[in-house]
């Protein structure tokens, strides 16, 4: 028996999902390029304990799945952060519990030097305990947007093809919830570049 060919590096993500279904192990390409970035994303919302078994079950669902991936969709990893953000809504609770304990945390440690003290305060770290809070304080459906685009880097057309809704809704719900954010932290919006 012969080993099946090596998975080209470049091969676009439909590629490794078509070949998938002749050789299993081409998924596990998949796993190497987004399993980093989804681990990331859940480990922000839920701590890194639940993150592993997360991104594990996504991509154990993303296997089971494959066959009903649209492969003139290059790009899978909307397709695995709505996955996981489904997964991550079934542990809201420990979601909120996190954001509740990140706003009762100190902002930071103790500063000996002011220049370190005054750095400090401008950093979005300053303004952790808040943001937890205005995070905890949204609706699921519009933390979901938020953090898709802020944390998992989605743009609108990839993060409302990761929830299954249309981009007009993804900006509805990202402005309310920037807005909400914004208002809880003073007007200012730490998730969002300045130009």
């Amino acid at each position: 028996m012969t080993a099946p060919p090596a998975v080209p590096e470049t091969a676009s993500d439909a590629d490794l999902i078509r070949r998938s279904h002749d050789d299993p192990e081409a998924f596990a390409a998949l796993f190497d390029r987004y399993a980093p970035m989804l681990y990331r994303y859940v480990a922000r919302r839920l701590g890194p304990d639940p993150a592993e078994d997360l991104v594990g079950d996504t991509f154990l669902a993303a296997f089971g799945r494959r066959d009903r991936y649209d492969l003139d969709r290059a790009d899978a990893r909307p397709w695995l952060f709505g996955i996981v953000t489904k997964l991550v809504a079934r542990h809201h609770r420990d979601e909120a519990a996190r954001y509740r304990a990140l706003r009762r945390s100190p902002a930071g440690g103790v500063q000996d030097d002011p220049a370190d003290a005054v750095a400090a305060a401008v950093t979005a770290a300053a303004v952790r305990p808040r943001l937890a809070g205005a995070l905890a304080a949204l609706p699921r459906r519009d933390r979901d947007v938020l953090l898709l685009v802020a944390w998992a880097d989605l743009n609108y057309a990839e993060t409302a093809e990761a929830l299954g809704i249309p981009v007009g809704t993804v900006r509805s719900r990202l402005n309310r919830a920037r807005r909400k954010v914004r208002a809880a932290l003073g007007d200012t919006d730490p998730t969002r570049e300045e130009a």
